[in-house]
């Protein structure tokens, strides 16, 4: 059902030029990517400028038309879920990497641009991101910037909310913020590009960003672990972190459960390496020297040993051994095909927390459903978990997803952690928002949408739950 006005549509297509707005059935051209219900509005502009941007958004406030931002769509939380009546403002022409210093170590760039894309700009220079994902050939600068993304190097770089250090938004009512400053130390006033990060498109549009770039190591050394703990995995990031040479680059935990989904859908094996361990560790040092990296891998591994005299290691000897390593951890998408939408969830806890916390959370799992028993992969290093159940969402009705919630949640305030790390709110997490958030932070979290985009136009429905009259 077309629910634009024909009037609107001729405005937008005015600012944007003819083939830069689809929508009905042309609308099946376009990626959904996630969810289906990302394009449930029919709609989508693709806009070239930020002066274009601005144009659409004074327009859609006008029309009183909703927008909601789409990057690469990879979001897991329903962020970019659009409904009829509603616009999807994609940022797919905003793709130009605009500059790189390998002097400042900085790179500016517009929203569209993927994260795979900058890394290979960036390589060209012997830098690197600071930051990765599985996702990194879909994923948007701006997307990630919008959610706050953190990924696998997070322990060392941090996350978006690190990298960050200028950006240009378009706001709810046309105006643009633009502050693209390029340099880390910047005392000058509220630091308001941070109202942004991790507002996933309710507070502004991001159009451009300047991403702080990390010189890339000249050689890299991988070695999966097969542990008897989480203790055990832990005294081994500690390890990697104290390493005599080269620098830690990821500590990614895959434990029993997923690693036998991957290895076994990959038939991966490898000579000694037994598939029953509790948990498997993937390791990664860089440096310059990658025989000096794989001297120091075989000192981790002589000291793992000597402690635990059952564990496995594999040290690959080729990028090509690195790389079947590297998809025992990525292949997620391995546990949707076979459970789809199976219910996720995305915590951080306190290293020290970790074991007794997974411990806590499966048996109460045991206790609700013995059936339950979730795939468990994250990185270990900054105390992030990634919990899959092992059912298809349509076989969890809603009451028992609500108490899997309250095992998971109960007490990960108490112990300092958070209970959605890099995925979001979206839609799907607004209830655990309202629930867990103090009254004084949903109070002010409120206050800022409302001095931000009073008429609730940029992604509604998101984030925060509507306030009771």
């Amino acid at each position: 059902m077309d629910c634009l006005k024909p009037a609107f549509k001729a405005e937008i297509l005015r600012i944007v030029g003819d083939g830069n707005f689809k929508d009905g059935e042309a609308i099946s051209t376009i990626d959904y990517g996630v969810a289906p219900e990302n394009l449930g509005a029919r709609a989508v502009v693709f806009p070239r400028t930020a002066d274009e941007i601005a144009a659409v958004v004074k327009c859609c406030r006008a029309h009183g038309v909703p927008l909601v931002t789409h990057g690469g769509r990879t979001g897991l939380v329903g962020g970019a879920v659009s409904r009829p009546g509603e616009l999807v403002l994609s940022t797919a022409r905003l793709n130009r990497i605009l500059h790189i210093s390998p002097i400042e170590r900085v790179a500016v760039v517009e929203a569209g641009v993927t994260l795979q894309a900058l890394q290979a700009a960036a390589a060209v220079h012997r830098l690197e991101t600071g930051i990765d994902l599985p996702s990194r050939g879909s994923a948007t600068i701006g997307g990630m910037a919008s959610t706050n993304a953190g990924g696998i190097a997070a322990f060392r770089f941090g996350v978006m909310r690190h990298r960050i250090l200028g950006m240009e938004a378009v706001l709810a009512d046309g105006s643009i913020y633009s502050d693209m400053t390029r340099v880390v130390k910047n005392a000058a006033g509220y630091d308001l590009k941070h109202l942004f990060v991790g507002a996933e498109g309710t507070l502004g549009i991001i159009t451009r960003i300047a991403v702080k770039l990390e010189p890339q190591p000249a050689a890299t050394a991988t070695v999966l672990f097969g542990l008897p703990s989480v203790d055990a995995a832990l005294a081994v990031v500690r390890r990697g972190l104290d390493a005599e040479y080269g620098q830690l680059r990821a500590a990614e935990a895959i434990w029993n459960t997923f690693f036998r989904l991957t290895s076994g859908h990959q038939s991966w094996s490898a000579v000694d390496y037994r598939t029953d361990h509790p948990i498997n560790l993937l390791v990664s040092l860089g440096g310059t020297e990658e025989d000096a990296l794989q001297a120091e891998l075989g000192r981790i591994y002589e000291d793992v040993i000597a402690d635990h005299p059952d564990a496995s290691a594999v040290i690959a000897s080729s990028g090509a051994q690195e790389v079947d390593l590297w998809r025992l951890r990525e292949d997620t998408d391995l546990i949707y095909r076979k459970h789809p939408s199976a219910p996720s969830y995305d915590v951080s806890v306190p290293l020290s927390e970790i074991g007794a916390y997974l411990e806590r959370c499966l048996e109460g799992l045991r206790e609700l459903d013995a059936a339950l028993g979730p795939y468990l992969f994250g990185h270990l290093a900054d105390g992030n978990l990634h919990i899959v159940l092992n059912a298809a969402g349509s076989d969890i009705p809603a009451e028992k997803v609500k108490a899997i919630e309250t095992i998971l949640y109960r007490d990960i305030g108490g112990i300092g952690g958070a209970f959605s790390a890099e995925h979001g709110i979206g839609i799907k997490r607004m209830g655990q928002l309202s629930d867990i958030s103090g009254p004084v932070k949903l109070a002010l979290m409120h206050r800022v949408k409302e001095t931000l985009d009073s008429a609730a136009i940029l992604n509604p429905g998101k984030v925060l739950l509507p306030v009771s009259p």
